[in-house]
């Protein structure tokens, strides 16, 4: 009988612990908690409440202190804040996946090939529309022409697009119907061809000439493909994206899409940086929902390097031509001033180093001292070592993607040469100058995976681990610096790292569950990690 004070106490002291528990929506336990935190601490637990973490620390006192209906044991997985990419295409990376994926492909024969077997399989389409061809791979690296196109498919239009995006080649029923039957003066584009007849070939703002006349998918049709890529998404623990240059009506549909609930990932959207859209969204002001943001424009100074479209100081180890400005300096400086004048943020995509300086010198015209409009540069692939200090004296976000690093180090010297090459995909040396690194994949350019960019960060090598050294490996940046860059300082670079980007309370519960952990497994298992789970404002949003 002298056990019953003690049986009856501690069955009081349960009743009244239970009682002063707060109840929660989700309490997660039994994990390895990377918060991405200031001091980048590790907790075990926590609870969320309302799509917000309200509370992080140990099993026990999670526990304890916690009460919840819905609980997951993590069995000692490692949690993360949701991955975020700071440049992405989402139409481009919908609309790809109801085109012919050329990526990889060794040669134009096989690119024809693919597109024969895609219309033996899609024999409705109207218009053969493809992308990811890279004639860097190829034995004969010349560019493709309409040639070999127009003898396998002469009665529908072809569309093909280069890896970048930069550029593409078309047949001449294409051609055909976009009645481009000569070769006209394109300010920051070239069509290729001869004697003022077309070859098929168009580089950057001559792919404008084409595009036009494609067809357009409707509105229901843009959203089965967005809710696909979305699936895809979800599905490698993206729960934020850096949508890089969207039309007026794209960002419209994705404005009616966001309020009837259609999508789940964030999306920080940047308006296509035009004359028209600039003073058109400045007088709207900003637009933001929990999940979908507008609140800066994207310009483009220059093409890409695979295309010889990047504007460079000096003419290309490989050919007589230093690329190409898509714009005037004037013209630049103009938007650029609109931007200023107003609370938008600009964000500009520069590769090559001349391109790149002219935007910093711009950029750094208009931005006052110890203002924080955290403009960014996108891509910052290029920079001349005169040019490395501006991204710290005017306060510029290198926005960069690891993965063009390890796509583009087979033939990126032939383009530059030795002496450019110690500028080139330096993202160690940009973080040194900023502090900070935005991280994205540049999808559908390369893949959407994060594990990918994280791989290549800092293992600086291919997914068959090519060069055994590393490619130049002075400027892989650490797994925590990685992890930074796709979490809290992507969420910086868009103005929220207030409400997300680390493990938090107070902030959004997007977290992802990973079946490895990033930080400890050797490199070369980096790429093969799976996503356990996607979480997004306390919702389970995927699920292996």
């Amino acid at each position: 009988m002298k056990t019953f004070p003690i049986i009856f106490l501690f069955f009081c002291w349960t009743i009244i612990a239970c009682s002063t528990q707060t109840k929660v929506d989700l309490i997660v336990y039994n994990a390895q908690v990377y918060t991405v935190d200031s001091t980048f601490s590790k907790a075990k637990a926590f609870a969320v409440k309302e799509g917000k973490f309200i509370a992080i620390g140990s099993d026990e006192e999670i526990q304890r202190k916690y009460k919840s209906k819905e609980t997951i044991n993590a069995e000692g997985r490692s949690i993360y804040p949701g991955f975020y990419d700071a440049h992405a295409h989402l139409f481009d990376e919908a609309e790809l996946m109801d085109q012919v994926d050329l990526n990889g492909a060794d040669s134009f024969e096989e690119v024809i090939q693919r597109v024969k077997t895609y219309q033996q399989k899609n024999p409705d389409k109207t218009w053969l529309i493809g992308g990811g061809w890279d004639q860097n791979r190829w034995r004969n690296k010349t560019f493709p022409t309409k040639d070999l196109l127009d003898k396998a498919f002469p009665d529908v239009p072809v569309y093909l697009m280069r890896v970048d995006y930069h550029a593409a080649v078309a047949n001449s029923k294409a051609l055909e119907r976009a009645k481009l039957t000569s070769i006209p003066n394109i300010h920051g584009g070239v069509v290729g061809g001869n004697n003022n007849i077309p070859n098929g070939l168009l580089i950057d703002n001559a792919m404008d000439l084409v595009n036009k006349a494609i067809p357009v998918p409707d509105e229901k049709e843009y959203l089965r493909m967005l809710k696909r890529t979305q699936d895809s998404l979800l599905s490698v623990g993206l729960t934020s994206i850096v949508d890089a240059g969207l039309s007026k009506e794209r960002l419209e549909l994705l404005k009616k899409y966001y309020k009837e609930g259609q999508l789940k990932f964030r999306d920080y959207a940047m308006i296509l940086g035009n004359p028209e859209n600039i003073k058109s969204f400045i007088d709207q002001g900003f637009y933001e929902t929990e999940r979908f943001e507008i609140k800066g424009f994207k310009l483009l100074a220059d093409g890409a390097l695979g295309s010889r479209g990047a504007c460079l100081l000096a003419h290309y180890h490989d050919a007589a031509t230093h690329g190409f400005l898509l714009h005037s300096p004037q013209e630049y400086e103009e938007m650029i001033k609109q931007i200023a004048a107003s609370k938008f943020q600009a964000n500009t995509h520069a590769i090559g180093d001349s391109a790149n300086r002219i935007i910093l010198d711009i950029y750094g015209k208009y931005l006052q001292p110890q203002t924080d409009r955290r403009w960014r540069i996108e891509h910052a692939q290029i920079i001349s070592p005169a040019d490395f200090d501006k991204f710290r004296k005017f306060q510029i976000i290198p926005s960069v993607q690891p993965t063009h690093a390890t796509s583009d180090m087979y033939w990126a010297k032939d383009r530059l040469g030795e002496e450019r090459m110690k500028g080139a995909y330096a993202y160690k040396h940009l973080l040194k100058e900023y502090g900070k690194l935005a991280l994205g994949s540049d999808f559908p350019v390369e893949h959407f995976n994060p594990m990918y960019g994280f791989h290549a960060a800092v293992a600086r090598v291919d997914k068959q681990g090519y060069p055994d050294q590393g490619f130049q490996m002075q400027d892989a940046i650490s797994r925590e610096d990685a992890l930074r860059g796709m979490t809290i300082w992507a969420a910086y670079s868009c103005f929220q790292e207030q409400k997300r980007g680390s493990i938090e309370a107070g902030k959004d519960a997007d977290f992802v569950i990973l079946e490895k952990d990033i930080l400890k497994i050797p490199n070369e298992q980096l790429r093969g990690v799976k996503t356990l789970r996607t979480v997004i404002a306390g919702e389970t949003v995927f699920i292996r």
